[in-house]
């Protein structure tokens, strides 16, 4: 982690959890080109973390299991102490596991505890250890807002298993508790993205096809497609509690 960052007057600082490839790197890359210091996080490749943030124009990197309670706590005080407040907190670090759905016996409470830890509980901890920064950055004219990195799954029937899924259908129904709750100081909203291509999904041969031949956009999103959905909620001053489903209108099929 860099220890003396340089300031600049108006800053805002967003902290991107699970942003060292992805999702989340394409989401850091494009909240730091729109001008905000970027706190960027991993549980592990913390060599591809410090590097990326020494790309960046304003950022540092923080190694945190979120797993973890206590990781959690010490991920978001040393995210406030890098810049001395957090505007923007984006909840996009999440793990899956691959189960039939129909392999009910595979899904035991084991799978079911720890996609819950990281998926859900570890996301409402965050915004509570960061709601005072949050409202306070709300206070100065700042963004405080959180967006949360949901799924299609958590909407429709369908992901990598059902506790995967479950677990995505209720960080979608904690984002609009939390907006309920949190405002107007804290705007809360989350991304719902279908297929999106990465490496792990190029090898998805008959998600792929489904998305060229069903969705109205003819293909799976691209990570800067689902960071660009993230930076218009957080340039945003009034949108909360919305969950933007980005599955190029498969869902319409």
């Amino acid at each position: 982690m860099n220890s003396n960052p340089t300031i600049d007057n108006g800053l805002r600082v967003a902290l991107v959890t699970g942003s060292t490839s992805g999702i989340g790197a394409a989401i850091a890359r494009a909240l730091s080109q729109a001008g905000y210091a970027v706190v960027l996080h991993s549980r592990t490749s913390a060599d591809t973390g410090r590097a990326m943030a020494a790309e960046m124009k304003q950022a540092v990197y923080v190694q945190a299991d979120l797993a973890v309670e206590a990781d959690r706590v010490r991920l978001v005080n040393e995210a406030i102490a890098a810049w001395g407040q957090l505007d923007v907190l984006i909840n996009n670090a999440g793990i899956s596991r691959v189960i039939p759905h129909g392999d009910l016996a595979s899904a035991n409470s084991m799978v079911w505890h720890e996609l819950n830890e990281v998926n859900v509980v570890a996301p409402f901890h965050l915004v509570t250890l960061a709601e005072s920064a949050l409202r306070d950055a709300a206070r100065h004219r700042r963004a405080g807002c959180v967006v949360n990195i949901s799924s299609h799954a958590g909407i429709r029937p369908k992901g990598a298993s059902i506790p995967y899924a479950v677990s995505k259908a209720a960080l979608n129904h904690m984002t609009r508790l939390l907006a309920l709750s949190l405002g107007p100081d804290i705007r809360v909203n989350a991304v719902a993205p279908g297929l999106v291509d990465t490496p792990m999904t190029a090898e998805w041969a008959d998600a792929q096809e489904v998305w060229r031949t069903r969705a109205p956009m003819r293909r799976a999103a691209s990570p800067g497609d689902v960071a660009h959905a993230v930076v218009m909620l957080v340039e945003s001053d009034y949108l909360t509690g919305e969950i933007l489903l980005s599955d190029g209108g498969l869902n319409l099929t």
